[in-house]
């Protein structure tokens, strides 16, 4: 199964994503399915930025929501000076065999300005989930 690739740019910041089904970390019976997800973040701007904080929401495939905020990603609030690039990979737990995330970034400038930034929506797919839905 090829993963998917997700793709979001503001202001020549590039967020994308690749989320991946962790089936050792999963137990269907139990209602407990997880996903790691890759993000890389790469400044094509002209200014250095520093991730500051994130805010994820999180839908389960029966619609319920959880709401994450906090610093940094990964315990870092990495800079990035032009044309730099941040990886870093995560993880969600869903008690659904599928679901989506979306969030932003707030970054911050050398000059002191702050910014969002959007992580573009990204699907969460168990193969369970695909079995149910052919």
């Amino acid at each position: 199964m090829v993963a998917a690739m997700y793709r979001a740019v503001t202001r020549h910041i590039e967020v994308t994503v690749e989320p991946n089904f962790v089936p050792e970390q999963s137990s269907p019976d139990r209602s407990r399915y997880f996903w790691s997800y890759t993000i890389v973040i790469t400044n094509s701007g002209e200014e250095t930025v520093q991730l500051k904080t994130r805010h994820w929401i999180i839908t389960d495939a029966s619609g319920r929501q959880q709401e994450v905020k906090g610093e940094g990603v990964v315990g870092e609030q990495p800079i990035l000076a032009p044309g730099e690039r941040f990886e870093y990979t995560s993880g969600v737990p869903l008690s659904t065999a599928s679901g989506f995330m979306t969030g932003r970034y707030q970054m911050v400038t050398e000059s002191g300005e702050r910014f969002e930034i959007d992580v573009p929506t990204f699907s969460l797919d168990s193969p369970d989930n695909k079995r149910v839905l052919n």
